[in-house]
């Protein structure tokens, strides 16, 4: 039997991901080390690990340096329950220790999230409350044209796992979903049922906008004023991406100039905003403070994926959700 540790360090506020039973199913898989080790507690801990030849871990997972790693010697593979790994992953797989993530389950909330923008925006609902709120008139508030949902047409901006699930449910409700994404292929549109078109093709075409472009250096501001100036009238731009990717002066610019068009963003850049930024101000905003990912009752899902993981792992069969070298380079 393999030995492992547990490596995390988050308050389980929002969820216990391995609560529900999933402790002790590893418990029942693995030589369990008894203690739960952080980036801080490491050195009191690591003269008892340098047999796990496992780690699984969640949010708080560290960034071992080359000493700590020293320290791991048997060191194989970590199967981390939750999603982005940049911030811990160089040094692992340039060591060719296998790194899983469950970042393609951690996706189908942020997809929930965007699906339930998506479909209020087509009941007209962001701006109609808002106009309500100033009319205080039920046939003013929504003396606009508001489309429905039936082949109403959402960009998509970057195909990875959440924009491919949030496709998948967009089609399966009857909106015709374009996308852009320098890494998808026509042939690869053809068969998700999309149409690949150029960022301006895709915001001047779409009546809801979502950014699902991974936060690498090349994608730096990419989205700018001419971009949000050639949306269609009450427009809805949503970004559940990173706020880095969005040029928020212009953003906030055109959104002066044009109150029809809504902007929900689960991100910004900082976050928060800072205090004097016209995000905090304008009406066709809406901020919400990164709540995309998994939260509650749905976070021991995730444990589940790399539980499953780990069993073919250890059975020698191919893994699903494997960060290699190349995956990393793409991953935002």
């Amino acid at each position: 039997m393999r030995k492992a540790a547990f490596f995390y360090d988050y308050p389980a506020s929002d969820g216990d991901v391995f609560g529900g039973g999933r402790r002790e199913r590893i418990t029942q898989l693995v030589q369990l080390y008894p203690e739960v080790v952080t980036g801080a507690s490491f050195a009191a801990h690591a003269a008892a690990l340098a047999e796990v030849e496992v780690i699984f871990a969640t949010w708080g997972m560290p960034s071992f340096s080359e000493a700590q790693l020293a320290r791991l010697p048997a060191l194989k593979a970590v199967f981390y329950a939750a999603g982005n790994v940049k911030n811990f992953a160089r040094p692992l797989v340039d060591r060719d220790i296998v790194l899983v993530s469950a970042w393609a389950i951690n996706a189908i909330a942020t997809t929930q999230l965007v699906l339930s923008q998506v479909l209020l925006t087509c009941r007209g609902y962001f701006r109609a409350v808002r106009r309500y709120a100033e009319t205080k008139q039920l046939g003013a508030a929504k003396a606009f044209q508001r489309t429905g949902a039936a082949g109403e047409t959402v960009g998509v901006i970057g195909m990875g796992w959440i924009g491919r699930r949030l496709t998948t449910e967009l089609l399966a409700l009857g909106f015709r979903v374009l996308a852009s994404d320098p890494f998808l292929s026509f042939e690869r549109a053809g068969e998700l049922g999309v149409e690949k078109v150029t960022l301006e093709e895709l915001f001047r075409r779409s009546y809801v906008v979502s950014n699902h472009i991974p936060d690498l250096p090349s994608t730096k501001h990419v989205l700018g004023a001419s971009l949000f100036e050639a949306m269609r009238d009450g427009a809805t731009f949503i970004n559940t991406g990173r706020g880095a990717q969005v040029v928020e002066a212009e953003l906030t610019q055109v959104l002066a100039r044009r109150p029809d068009l809504t902007a929900l963003l689960d991100v910004t850049e900082p976050e928060p905003p800072l205090p004097g930024s016209a995000l905090w101000s304008l009406p066709n905003v809406v901020i919400s403070p990164h709540i995309g990912g998994t939260i509650g009752d749905e976070v021991t899902r995730l444990a589940d994926a790399v539980i499953e993981e780990f069993v073919a792992w250890d059975a020698g069969k191919p893994l699903r959700y494997q960060v290699t070298r190349e995956v990393l380079e793409t991953m935002g």
